[in-house]
């Protein structure tokens, strides 16, 4: 029995021409048709939206997004430009370059700054009358304020802009060099290394956010790792430098040379360094607009081949047909800038503190934002594997003096630095592989994926940095047990090393920043605070592990931990989308730029 319920029961149709339908009734049921379909499409699209996981090659070309001028056209721009002509995305390449380059140069000088005195490790517990235990203290601070600064000055920089941050840092690094070049006690190295710790940490989070300020996220990984390269290879060419100014000036002179070239860059910066702060307010979210164009068209032409919908209403339709039509609008989409909005002059770009453009939130809301990312599995392991990156880096820097200063090696203070060599080619390939390599991994991945991007695409190439840390622990730490050929602890053993910190740095970094964009800057914070407290507690650890278990149970120790953390890119291979899909809703609610403001205005 039908139950009709209050409906209006059906009349007789006897008379009625069901046949042929009106025009009216015919549109009618295209547009319910049309309305009900996409309807569903919109509630698929809130269903599927996962923290990460992007449109990055528009296949067809038939999306109405901004896109690369590049010989890869198709690839789509992530973030998309503003319609500001002061957007920094908008630079040209040439000066997003020149920019770069200068940042390239300070983070370099940053590196070397910190990692230069190795070699002299042994002259000092003779001229400061202290112990290698000691001077690893000193180092084990450096890394502590490391850490403890990205967390103080990176709420400052989106306050106050990055350009005040970086000549700022560079002030206080001419002053802890001043006061080393002076030092007559271990104690003095200590509050060198606070200073120049502290003032070095924009070199592990800053660089990396300035970075994701003038380049897309299908360049991220090459530039990253550019950077990446700068810390290492100031690591790596800081102690050549210092062994052969030992030799032929005195140890002051590794301070005086870094008081001039630090003064020379403090000029650069201060007349050629543009502030790249730039507080994005979008209303419209790029993935969700994406979706929407693609399972729009996807619709439209479902709809017609099903005989729902005429293709004489589509071609009639400007809407219908712009969504289905290939759209040729792509580049730099110069007509969508807003010229009523004044360029900057050249002194409005060189002011010290940025007040237009930098974040509204209160310096107390940004500062303890990061904590919130606790339970974000892609920081987390992010944190942990870069951390395990300090831990070879501080082996390296703790050991190679009262390794290759005494038999069988008995390496003068300039050798001792040289034995770097084989770190930094180690690092320069590295870099090619974790940067321009990986990005070109991660374009063909997402192509064979219908042009959809899954972080976990860059963690493949995990695989050979894990390996090659391993092999590279093995060669430095067993190669000096046996007494081997100098070649195998510090050719093998350190190249080997500096191609997986140079790699798996960058890796790790850009897969964080991927699976997470809009918490790109609490990201890095927190995991360059995790990086530099697991390198200070190592460098606090070594001396003591090497006196209790020996050289060779160390290294089968470390060989074995760096297999475990580096090796753990599998969890996150199989697992990693499964994880963001799970934080979908901390990722909303964190990514609120108010979310946690106490001081709202």
């Amino acid at each position: 029995m039908n139950s009709y319920k209050g409906r209006k029961p059906p009349t007789s149709t006897a008379n009625v021409n069901l046949s042929i339908p009106t025009e009216n009734k015919r549109k009618n049921m295209e547009k319910q048709n049309l309305d009900k379909v996409l309807l569903g499409e919109r509630l698929s699209i809130d269903e599927e939206m996962v923290p990460g996981t992007i449109h990055l090659i528009d296949l067809e070309g038939v999306l109405n997004v901004k896109k690369d001028s590049g010989s890869q056209s198709n690839i789509i721009l992530q973030p998309q430009p503003s319609s500001n002509p002061n957007d920094p995305l908008r630079w040209p390449k040439s000066k997003k370059i020149a920019q770069f380059s200068l940042l390239w140069l300070w983070s370099f000088v940053q590196g070397a700054g910190i990692n230069w005195a190795g070699p002299l490790f042994t002259i000092w517990t003779e001229e400061f009358n202290c112990t290698f235990a000691q001077l690893n203290i000193a180092a084990a601070i450096c890394f502590a304020f490391l850490g403890i600064g990205s967390v103080f000055l990176q709420p400052t920089a989106m306050k106050l802009g990055r350009r005040f941050v970086y000549l700022a840092s560079t002030f206080v690094v001419i002053i802890s060099n001043i006061i080393g070049s002076q030092g007559n006690s271990v104690q003095i190295l200590y509050v060198v290394n606070f200073l120049s710790g502290f003032a070095t940490a924009p070199g592990d989070t800053l660089v990396e956010i300035s970075t994701t300020d003038v380049f897309f996220q299908h360049e991220r990984a090459s530039y990253l790792s550019w950077f990446v390269l700068s810390l290492y290879a100031g690591s790596d060419l800081g102690p050549v430098a210092s062994g052969y100014i030992v030799q032929n000036l005195h140890w002051r002179w590794c301070y005086y040379i870094q008081v001039i070239i630090s003064g020379v860059i403090l000029i650069l910066q201060l007349f050629f360094m543009e502030d790249t702060t730039f507080e994005r307010r979008e209303t419209e979210e790029l993935e969700d607009t994406i979706m929407q164009q693609i399972k729009s068209r996807e619709t439209i032409l479902s709809a017609v081949q099903s005989g729902q919908l005429s293709q004489a209403r589509v071609n009639s339709d400007d809407k219908l047909n712009a969504i289905v039509s290939v759209n040729n609008s792509i580049n730099t989409d110069d007509d969508s800038i807003d010229y009523s909005i004044p360029k900057r002059t050249y002194w409005q770009k060189m002011r010290l503190v940025e007040t237009e453009y930098n974040d509204s939130r209160s310096w107390l809301t940004i500062f303890y934002r990061p904590f919130f990312l606790f339970t974000i599995p892609a920081v987390m392991w992010g944190g942990l594997v870069y951390g395990s990156q300090m831990m070879w880096l501080s082996l390296l820097a703790t050991t190679q003096s009262q390794i290759f200063s005494v038999a069988p090696y008995n390496f003068t203070t300039p050798q001792v630095g040289l034995t770097n060599i084989g770190a930094l080619v180690g690092s320069l390939i590295g870099m090619a592989y974790g940067g321009p390599f990986v990005d070109w991994v991660t374009i063909k991945l997402s192509i064979r994926n219908n042009g959809i991007m899954e972080p976990e695409f860059r963690l493949w190439t995990m695989i050979v940095p894990t390996i090659l840390n391993a092999a590279g622990l093995l060669a430095y730490g067993l190669g000096v047990s046996y007494e081997t050929h100098w070649f195998i602890p510090a050719g093998l053993g350190q190249g080997f090393l500096g191609f997986s910190m140079a790699s798996s740095g960058a890796i790790c970094l850009t897969y964080s920043i991927d699976s997470y964009p809009k918490l790109a800057s609490e990201g890095l914070v927190l995991m360059l605070l995790l990086r530099n407290l697991i390198g200070c507690g190592f460098t606090f650890a070594i001396q003591p592990w090497l006196n209790k278990s020996g050289l060779k149970l160390t290294t089968w120790l470390m060989f074995m931990l760096s297999l475990v953390i580096n090796g753990s890119f599998v969890i996150m291979i199989k697992w990693g989308k499964d994880f963001r899909r799970a934080t979908k809703d901390s990722y909303y609610k964190y990514s609120d730029p108010m979310f946690g403001e106490l001081f709202k205005k």
